[in-house]
């Protein structure tokens, strides 16, 4: 793809002060401000994804004839390149990601909303925040490097979770673990640590967890999830039972610390 100046310039505007708040912790984990320091590799990272760049070699190509976003032309070997990607601290693109997060949400809430679907505005007149948690198995390599040649083929890239703003479709937290098998509960701590009474939260089926429910209503929390197959329930009470729509109150658990006692709607 051909870079778009006018695109090429907002990112620039947009990331500039970000990644400039970003070089004192660089240099604190010891970094050299050398050619590939941290204004390029976000250039780099970014003009992958955006330009959809083949990979390295092709990278490297665009670096030396044309420069990129806000990088000039600049000779380096494409070894140099690769090594760099394998070495480069993530936590500093994490960063300067999440010092965007402020800024995105003040240009969405000043620009022309687009409607929001119907549901989504019914909530809002009930919730202060609706929130969605997810957890994802990262894909595998499938394209190596040279210098990933020993790793094994296939192997999973982690596990991320995430959780999102419904309204300004926005990141609010996000999570990465190394063990591509890890389980979603170990994302519980970092959102209950998050959440805040008043707010609507849709969960995937991965956290299913009634000590967590539990914690989550205990701190003026409601949830939205999927039961499992199967799932066993008691009916305390039917509020509606038509074609259309079912509303009941069930209990669900055993009484124990890790299973207590839930009530929920169905």
């Amino acid at each position: 793809m051909v870079e778009d100046e006018i695109i090429a310039k907002q990112l620039e505007d947009l990331l500039s002060p970000a990644i400039t708040a970003q070089e004192n912790y660089y240099r604190q984990l010891g970094l050299r401000d050398r050619i590939l320091n941290l204004p390029l590799m976000m250039a780099s990272v970014l003009t992958l994804l955006w330009r959809d760049v083949a990979g390295v070699r092709e990278l490297t190509r665009m670096l030396s004839r044309e420069g990129f976003l806000w990088c000039t032309p600049t000779e380096v070997s494409q070894q140099a390149i690769s090594q760099r990607f394998l070495t480069f601290p993530a936590e500093l693109f994490e960063r300067v990601f999440k010092q965007l997060l402020p800024e995105l949400r003040i240009k969405w809430h000043s620009r022309q909303q687009r409607p929001q679907p119907e549901s989504i505005e019914f909530a809002r007149t009930k919730f202060e925040r609706i929130w969605a948690c997810d957890g994802s198995t990262l894909e595998a390599i499938f394209s190596k490097l040279d210098s990933l040649k020993e790793v094994p083929m296939g192997q999973l890239a982690g596990k991320m979770g995430v959780v999102i703003d419904l309204v300004t479709r926005l990141p609010i937290e996000i999570w990465f673990h190394e063990n591509p098998k890890a389980s979603d509960v170990n994302f519980e701590s970092g959102i209950l640590t998050l959440v805040q009474a008043k707010t609507l939260l849709l969960l995937d089926r991965g956290f299913y967890h009634f000590r967590f429910w539990q914690q989550l209503i205990e701190k003026d929390v409601d949830l939205i999830t999927r039961l499992k197959k199967g799932a066993s329930f008691q009916i305390q009470q039917i509020f509606t039972d038509s074609y259309s729509i079912r509303d009941r109150l069930i209990k669900m658990g055993s009484g124990t610390e890790k299973v207590p006692y839930v009530t929920l709607h169905k």
